[in-house]
Formats: C-alpha cells, structure tokens, sequence
C-alpha cells in the first residue's frame, strides 16, 4: 500500500502522541475518582445495574465500555488506561486529518495538522487525566468524531451520516454529561449548513440517532424513576457540593488557573487569534470558515457548561481542547506567515512543539507528588495480609478493585458517605451516609480499614480505634480494633 509523506508525517506526529499517552497512562496515570469508575464497570461486568444496584451519579456508556474491556481481559487498571491512550490517539488522528485535508493553504496543511496533533495531544491535562478509567478518553474521540461526520452529513444528501452524527455525540453525552451542550451546537449548525439532501430528513435522522445512546438509561429509568434521577439530577442539584464550604472559591479559583498555565494560555491565544483571522481572511470559502467556527461554538458552549458544573475542576476543560485546537491552526498559520516565512512552515511548527513539550514536562512535574496506582497497590497488599477472607472491609474503591473482594452495600459510590441522609431514604439509593458510618465504625463493625483521608480519619479517631496501623505513601491501613473501646 502506498502512503503518500504528509500522511506518514501526520501519523509519526500521532504515534508520538499515543507513546507519551501509552508510557504516562501505564506507569503515573491516577485519579482518585478513577476507582467508583472502575468499580462500576466491575459490577456491571458480575451483572449488576447502575442506579437499581449500586450508586453510580454518571450517565453509564462509559462504566459499560470499561466492563467490556474487564470482560475481555480481567480486572486490571492497566488494560483501561492502554485502551483509553487509543481512543485519544484517534481522536488527536481525526482532529488532525481534518485540518490536513480541509486547512485552506496548501502549504500548510501538514505543518498545521501536526500541530493540531501536539496542542491536542501534548496537553498536559489531556496526558495525566485522559488515559484513565473515567469518561475523558471515550467523550474525546466521540465528539471529534461526530464533528467530523456531521461536516460530511451536511455534504451528501444521505441521512444516514447524519444519523451517525447524532449518535456519536449523545453517546458521548451518555458517557458524560458534561460533552451534552454539543449535541444541540451539532444539530443547529448542521441543519443551517446543510447543502444535498433534505433537511428535516437529516435533522429526524440526528434527532433518532441520539436517541440511541440513551435507551438503556431509559430503560433503567422506567424500573427505578426515583434511583435514576436521584443519580442524574438530584444528586448534582442538591448534594454534589454538600459541606463543602469553600466550593465558589474554588471555582473561582479553577476558573482563573489558566493565566498561570502556559499551554492554556499558548492554546487560547492562538484559538483566538485564528478565529479573528477567519473571520478577516481573504480566500476563504464561506463553507471553510463555518467548520472552523463550529468547533469553536463546541467548544464555548460546552466551556460555559464546565464552568458553570458546581464545583467545577481544572481537568474538565480538556474536554475542548481538540476544538480549541482546531482554529488554532489558523493561529499557528497566521503567526508563522506574518512574522517568518509563509512557505516555511517549519521553524514555526518546531518552536511551538518544543513550548509545548516544556509546558507538559512542567505539568508533570508538578503532578509528581500526587497519589499514583503503586500506592493503592501497596494498600491493597497490606490489606491482603492483615484482612481474613471473610472479614469485614472499609476501604476505597480502588482497593476493593485490585482485591477482588466483594464490596459491601453504599461503599460502591463513596463519596456518597459525606451526605445526612436517614437510612430510609438512603437505603434504596445504595447510599451509605456518614451518620451511619461512623455508628458502624465506632461499634468495630469494620476488622480494617483502609483511608487517604485525613480529615475523616482524624474525625473518626481511628489512630484511637485500631491498635495497628501502617503508613503507605501518607495512607494509611487500620486494623486490629480494641474491642474495649467506649
């Protein structure tokens, strides 16, 4: 088979990518709320039902998606990170692809493909939170892949693409609720755009295509009403901020951190300056600049979304990143036309990939500190030994996942420990409130436990409960309750 350079070059610049994605996600990748993910994806796979079972406060394709992977290969975090690194390698490909086929200079198609692939793919958010269990990695490749698909649906007179379209990206809703504001962004641009074909043909073949994603939580929603909503609109109404005080500060505070970023601030700047030479831009086709302005409204309105989430986290803007990516292409374009050669494109490609390079070093850096799977794993090895098989266990997600043991009612979703609910109310929701937990605590109802929280181990004195404990990595493992404790 014949591969043309530009090709060749585009996919060298995405194994690169998928390399650093592949060596970071196996060896540091972590997220603490990784494991109520993979968790939720072990139940699935031992036939359990988010909501009806187990508290799971997601939309759930993406819990099933790992369990067909857990199916397929066993219970092992590694497996989720490498098949999570892939589909961000597609993505970072399809972004690229696109601005190498449709980037309106000739000149410059490669140099701005490749660094699409690296402001996409080099993003230091992108590195340490995409290749994980949680729903980043499959909402990034769905929604640059219905981008992709819903600019050739408005193309070609068939429905079927379009249909496609708005399955890909509910489905990306499906696996997190925070890609949702694309779908509407996706439709409206489309049935606006379209050029062959019938457009309410397409927009009743968007409309049935989205629907798809969502027919298992319907499904699940007409058995448990009360359960599905409490988990998809209840819980993050209500109590997604509970005692936690200081929650609009830290949003106020995410929502700043940029300026002390530089990749945020090199993305933006050049997004920005893109879209204003766009929009000014002799040459080009109305049909061209109204792809690169879709990717940019995807990415507003699915910005304002993550900004507005209470609380809100740094991490969720990686999910615009490839379409902040995308006018930045122009931005790099423009940059490199004006202030060095317009038909040497690559000293500016260079220079962009070495700043981008250094920033992601940095990131890394500073994420050196924080928890990584060697330390769950050496938690889960103490609690091996300390634990009887059919003793009673408190523990993180994390440690029930690399044990295998079974985990015990309301500690699949912990986070649900920190609301004061009565047991009534709780005890459908598979809930475990922390009232109780702390009852069952005290009673040494639990032979260990096991916790990387200081504020609810120094609350529960545990130092005073157990009479051995082990510090792993500023965790610690309790066991040994003095039955004489009052």
């Amino acid at each position: 088979m014949n591969t043309s350079p530009r090709a060749t070059a585009l996919m060298t610049a995405v194994t690169i990518v998928f390399a650093v994605l592949l060596a970071y996600g196996e060896t540091r990748a972590f997220s603490f709320d990784e494991g109520f993910h993979l968790m939720a994806a072990r139940l699935i796979k031992e036939g359990k039902r988010p909501y009806l079972d187990f508290c799971f406060p997601q939309t759930p394709l993406n819990a099933y998606w790992n369990a067909f992977w857990l199916l397929l290969f066993g219970d092992n975090w590694r497996v989720i990170h490498a098949v999570a690194a892939v589909m961000i390698a597609a993505a970072v490909f399809l972004a690229a692809d696109f601005i190498l086929k449709r980037f309106p200079a000739p000149g410059w198609q490669l140099a701005a493909a490749v660094s699409v692939a690296f402001l996409f793919g080099l993003n230091g958010s992108v590195v340490i939170w995409g290749p994980i269990g949680q729903a980043y990695a499959l909402c990034l490749f769905l929604t640059v892949a219905s981008f992709r698909v819903c600019i050739l649906a408005v193309e070609r007179p068939s429905p079927l693409l379009a249909g496609a379209a708005g399955c890909l990206v509910s489905a990306a809703a499906a696996s997190s609720l925070l890609t949702a504001p694309a779908i509407p962004v996706l439709f409206l641009w489309m049935v606006f755009y379209n050029r062959a074909g019938a457009r309410i043909q397409k927009a009743a073949a968007f409309i049935a295509g989205a629907a798809i994603p969502f027919l298992p939580v319907l499904w699940l929603f007409i058995n448990a009403p009360h359960q599905v909503w409490f988990n998809l609109v209840d819980y993050h109404l209500h109590y997604r901020s509970v005692h936690w005080e200081d929650a609009p500060q830290h949003d106020f505070e995410v929502l700043i951190s940029w300026i002390d970023c530089s990749q945020a601030l090199l993305l933006g700047l050049l997004a920005v300056g893109g879209l204003l030479f766009i929009r000014s831009a002799g040459g080009w086709e109305r049909a061209r600049r109204a792809e690169f302005y879709l990717s940019a409204w995807i990415a507003l309105l699915m910005g304002v979304e993550i900004a507005t989430a209470h609380p809100t986290f740094s991490w969720y803007f990686l999910l615009i990143v490839p379409f902040l990516a995308i006018p930045a292409a122009a931005g790099i374009y423009v940059v490199g036309a004006r202030l060095y050669k317009p038909d040497r494109p690559r000293w500016p490609v260079a220079v962009l990939t070495v700043l981008l390079a250094f920033g992601l070093a940095k990131t890394i850096y500073d994420d050196s500190d924080s928890l990584k799977w060697r330390t769950m794993q050496a938690m889960a090895k103490k609690v091996e030994q300390v634990t009887p098989p059919n003793a009673t266990l408190w523990a993180n997600e994390h440690i029930f996942f690399l044990t295998g043991r079974p985990i015990p009612e309301g500690m699949e979703f912990q986070a649900g420990m920190k609301l004061d609910m009565p047991m009534s109310q709780a005890a459908p929701l598979h809930i475990l409130p922390g009232p109780e937990l702390a009852r069952r605590v005290k009673s040494g109802a639990y032979s260990t436990i096991a916790t990387c929280d200081d504020d609810k181990m120094e609350k529960l004195g545990l130092k005073d409960l157990y009479t051995n404990k082990e510090d792993i990595d500023s965790c610690f493992v309790f066991w040994g309750f003095k039955a004489t404790t009052q």
